[in-house]
């Protein structure tokens, strides 16, 4: 039975993990509460990075004595197995907790089991408190995890009428300062970023993280160009020392002797490299045949407010070709930035996604 006291901590135990949001890929973000059987909160922590104490051990260093018969509640199921940091569950039951309240059970084959083992041990456990809420924090990572590939995001900035590029191929800026700050943002959430030859020889972008007003900044993004034939320039700006870049060729990850490169096969072997949240900025050839391959897991477009009646249109083919042959996408979140306007599209399966505790 989950008390209301254990559901209000869950809620802030999620606020917490997504603290971790920008600074702790490949692992997961993950809050977590500790509380006396009264509800006196006595200890919080969140996840801040690869190699960092986990939530669990944060929240316990912070309760000291008082952790002793206290109730955990976290968002993720505790780590049964040792990697950088030792097992989560040790670090419960030496504390003396005695109940240990879970979000979601953990995907990951080496660190799952944790709440059968805290079972065992004698500690009352809880699983699928506010799952829905725990799944949407973190749910790239979760995604990932599940379907051995990448999360992944497509962003696009267009004007009203769905433009990325006016007529004479001007595409700079579409889109305001505020909307592109928040583009930095939303990179510093990824581990990798994505495009396509033509985008690279059309724009020469950086594709690096800068003005991220505020938000920790760990790492670059690895750069990743699609490019079948191997033909980016030396000269192009992702190949500079400012973020780690992979030229991906249809001799490494090929499509069986088509001469193209297997989308499939890049994630695969991306979420191998354990990169798991993928930012796709490339032009709508690229963004198309992601869309078609069913690879976008989220899209988030900045609409202009401009009207420019020709030009390249923001998606590519995309194996739709009736309109009741179009997914409807879920509208998950609207913002708005200066003039222009944030959307942010979920598959509607987004919103029941995971499997039951």
């Amino acid at each position: 039975m989950v008390s209301a006291r254990e559901i209000e901590a869950m809620a802030r135990a999620v606020a917490l993990a997504d603290r971790g949001r920008a600074t702790v890929l490949p692992n997961p973000v993950v809050g977590c509460v500790l509380m006396t059987p009264a509800g006196q909160v006595v200890g919080e922590g969140w996840h801040q990075g690869a190699g960092l104490p986990h939530a669990e051990v944060v929240a316990l260093e912070a309760a000291g004595a008082a952790a002793r018969g206290s109730t955990a509640v976290v968002t993720l199921e505790p780590c049964a197995h040792s990697g950088r940091t030792g097992p989560c569950t040790t670090a419960l039951l030496q504390a003396g907790v005695s109940r240990v309240v879970v979000g979601v059970l953990d995907p990951w084959e080496p660190a799952a089991g944790g709440a059968a083992l805290l079972r065992a041990a004698g500690v009352d456990v809880e699983v699928g408190v506010d799952s829905a809420a725990v799944e949407a924090v973190n749910r790239p990572w979760l995604t990932a995890v599940r379907n051995r590939r990448p999360y992944v995001t497509w962003k696009v900035a267009s004007t009203v009428d769905g433009r990325v590029a006016a007529a004479d191929g001007t595409s700079r800026w579409i889109t305001g300062a505020e909307a592109r700050a928040d583009v930095h943002r939303l990179r510093a959430e990824c581990d990798t970023v994505l495009v396509g030859a033509g985008t690279v020889r059309t724009d020469d972008p950086w594709l690096t993280t800068r003005d991220t007003a505020g938000v920790p900044l760990p790492r670059q993004p690895l750069r990743v160009v699609v490019d079948s034939a191997g033909r980016t320039p030396g000269t192009a700006r992702v190949r500079d020392r400012s973020a780690p870049t992979w030229i991906a060729t249809a001799a490494e990850v090929g499509d069986d002797g088509a001469g193209r490169v297997d989308l499939r096969r890049l994630l695969t072997e991306l979420f191998s490299r354990e990169r798991r949240h993928v930012l796709v900025e490339g032009g709508p050839t690229l963004a198309g045949a992601m869309v078609a391959a069913g690879l976008v897991d989220r899209v988030v477009a900045y609409i202009a407010p401009l009207l420019l009646g020709a030009g390249l249109p923001a998606l590519g083919a995309a194996g739709v070709s009736t309109l009741d042959g179009a997914p409807r996408w879920h509208l998950a979140d609207v913002a708005r930035f200066g003039d222009d306007v944030r959307l942010t599209l979920e598959p509607p399966d987004a919103r029941t996604s995971g499997p039951a505790p």
